[in-house]
């Protein structure tokens, strides 16, 4: 397995790893076996970063990888995150940042995944009715106090990474980041860079859309969270499509999936990136490691920039309201 050092921390992770996300929630019917033997799988083959967070599944999410991990914790690199509230019946009911709610959020989360320590702790999404320093101040206090490895934020500005780079090292930057969601380039990787701190890309495969497994939004199960996102409707997923099968094309030239050459394209970005993209079934798992085995030549990256530049992707990376809660 490839590694890659995780920012401001004596970690190495692998070069790609474990979104737990899909396993719980968002993307159709669930099945907590199969979920947890893709992890257990996962980590047969070297992987050693796993994703979650306490909002996937109200909490589910957690008790699932925590029950996954069993007997294997030291193998491990566990991310997870805090700050996107929710109510009992699963209600998004906003962010909270505050630095009593960081504290009982971590206890939560380190019951619910029956540890002591977490690897890298996230702040979900940015409070802004909270300063960045006082919510990155308490969970700095869950590094002194063990709880804690290291920090990390996620879909969090520029001027917001730099006041909480200065309260306390920030060592991961998680943003959605793949052949069309290229925004990052402008200011967030190079601001990473320069303070060392290493960028997580995820939704690497564009929330499955650009592994060519879907031609109709009727692909989507009927609860499918996909069906309300915007580039999965109407003239968007048309548009959309059409960048699919140019993708497709090279990809066959490659000899490779879609998706395995989206996700080298990612890890060719540079070695501060480790993307997460998600698998709840063992032979996707398998699909997206063999990406690690393709190399692309200068050449081939120019024509993939050709065909997915900048800005190429039809609709918003959310609905209205997840635009609304994006620090920018």
């Amino acid at each position: 397995m490839r590694m890659r050092r995780l920012g401001h921390s004596s970690f190495s992770l692998s070069a790609l790893g474990l979104g737990c996300m899909g396993m719980s929630e968002f993307y159709g019917t669930r099945d907590d076996q199969e979920s947890i033997d893709v992890i257990r799988r996962a980590l047969d083959m070297e992987v050693n970063f796993l994703d979650t967070a306490d909002i996937y599944g109200n909490g589910r999410n957690e008790v699932l990888v925590g029950e996954a991990l069993r007997g294997r914790r030291e193998q491990v690199v566990l991310a997870t995150k805090f700050a996107n509230v929710r109510d009992a019946a699963g209600n998004f009911i906003g962010i909270n940042g505050r630095p009593e709610y960081v504290k009982q959020a971590c206890e939560a989360s380190l019951r619910r995944l029956g540890i002591e320590t977490i690897g890298l702790y996230y702040q979900h999404r940015v409070d802004v009715n909270v300063p960045i320093e006082e919510t990155v101040g308490a969970m700095s206090r869950l590094v002194e106090e063990g709880k804690v490895r290291c920090l990390g934020l996620s879909e969090a500005a520029p001027a917001t990474i730099r006041r909480a780079h200065n309260t306390w090292p920030i060592s991961a930057l998680q943003t959605e980041y793949s052949l069309w969601s290229r925004d990052p380039e402008d200011e967030l990787i190079p601001l990473c860079r320069e303070l060392g701190i290493t960028f997580v890309p995820y939704s690497p495969l564009g929330r499955g859309f650009l592994t060519a497994r879907f031609k109709s939004p009727d692909d989507l199960e009927p609860g499918d969270w996909r069906r309300n996102n915007p580039r999965f409707q109407g003239e968007n997923f048309q548009r959309n499509l059409d960048l699919v099968r140019r993708i497709e094309e090279m990809a066959q030239e490659k000899g490779c999936k879609p998706s395995q050459l989206a996700l080298a394209w990612v890890l060719a970005q540079g070695e501060d990136m480790v993307p997460i993209p998600g698998s709840s079934h063992r032979p996707h798992l398998e699909e997206n490691l063999a990406a690690l085995e393709i190399s692309l030549s200068a050449e081939e990256l120019k024509r993939i920039d050709e065909v997915a530049p900048k800005g190429v992707a039809a609709g918003d990376r959310y609905p209205e309201g997840g635009m609304k809660v994006i620090n920018r």
